[in-house]
């Protein structure tokens, strides 16, 4: 019957909003987005709450004298505003027992929680710059699907498929993951949070193409359909010579990329990621790979469980579920 609530109180917040015209996600319009999802929450038959605590106040200010006949509980796990701050919540509401999480934030925000917990069931709200994870959605509606899922009112099997995840295993032995994209890119480095440079991309793997999405990925979803649902993945190979495509690379920002192969892959097919380069993940530089070195990425179906609201809610509308008596 509980619902966790992990909010990343700086996403939608970033250099990116310079460099791009993504828009910004106050402290304010988040603790309005979790005070709706919570009331969502109870509509859908919660009854316990646990939302991360953060400097920003965002949770506690949501929840202060929400009139919900839930229990309403912050969780407090020492937050520093860092990326380890989603990944202590994470892990305390999966010791804890809670199944269902609401997430605000992006795809990076996202991405944390599924490296350290990747059978988590997840409602992934959009706040932050690389949005094809999470989706636009009405958190009122979205709390309701959370709930509908804790309480097991929708089947989880039948609305909260398993998602796609890239793993990657660099030269020393080391692991990591992405939901979404993992790129390497020519002449950039670690940390950089600025637009990706479409002259630096070199090769693509992506898990979900689609042609109406935002950053990287879009450069593939422009050549090829693969969604959430497919046993498939696409590799993209860029560079001088290739056919420009006229990509949206960031919010407000159309760039064109030089492509010069568009492969589909299987599920679990091995690809090499070759150096020297930086390799982004979900929109984030976080390794460099140095010269004659290769990174294996393969593609599972082994991310989190990503709740479709719109088919929790026919689900239980079918059933009666809102129909009082």
């Amino acid at each position: 019957m509980t619902v966790g609530i992990i909010a990343n109180p700086v996403s939608g917040r970033d250099i990116r909003r310079v460099a791009a015209r993504g828009g910004i996600s106050s402290a304010e319009d988040k603790r309005n987005r979790i005070a709706r999802a919570v009331i969502g929450a109870v509509a859908g038959g919660a009854t316990h709450i646990v939302a991360m605590k953060e400097p920003f106040g965002i949770a506690s200010g949501a929840l202060t004298d929400l009139p919900v006949q839930a229990e309403l509980e912050i969780l407090d796990v020492g937050a520093r505003v860092d990326p380890t701050d989603t990944v202590r919540a994470a892990l305390a509401m999966r010791d804890r027992g809670i199944k269902v999480v609401i997430t605000l934030g992006g795809d990076g925000t996202n991405r944390t929680i599924a490296r350290v917990w990747p059978d988590a069931t997840l409602v992934p709200m959009s706040t932050g710059t690389n949005n094809v994870f999470p989706s636009l959605v009405e958190p009122t509606v979205a709390g309701a699907a959370a709930g509908l899922v804790a309480t097991q009112k929708a089947d989880e099997d039948a609305v909260a498929p398993r998602s796609k995840m890239i793993h990657l295993t660099l030269a020393d032995g080391s692991e990591d993951v992405a939901l979404i994209d993992a790129a390497t890119l020519a002449n950039d480095f670690v940390g950089n949070r600025m637009p990706v440079d479409p002259n630096n991309l070199r090769q693509l793997v992506v898990s979900s193409a689609r042609p109406d999405t935002i950053g990287v990925s879009s450069v593939a979803g422009l050549h090829a359909l693969c969604l959430p649902q497919d046993d498939a993945a696409i590799l993209v190979t860029c560079g001088a010579g290739g056919a420009l495509t006229n990509a949206p690379i960031a919010p407000g920002l159309y760039q064109q990329v030089p492509v010069l192969e568009v492969e589909r892959i299987d599920l679990k097919e091995e690809i090499e990621l070759i150096g020297p380069s930086t390799l982004a993940f979900d929109g984030d530089r976080e390794h460099q790979i140095q010269a004659n070195t290769a990174v294996s990425a393969v593609v599972r179906r082994d991310g989190p469980r990503v709740v479709d609201v719109g088919r929790t809610l026919e689900v239980a509308a079918s059933e009666g579920v809102f129909v009082l008596t």
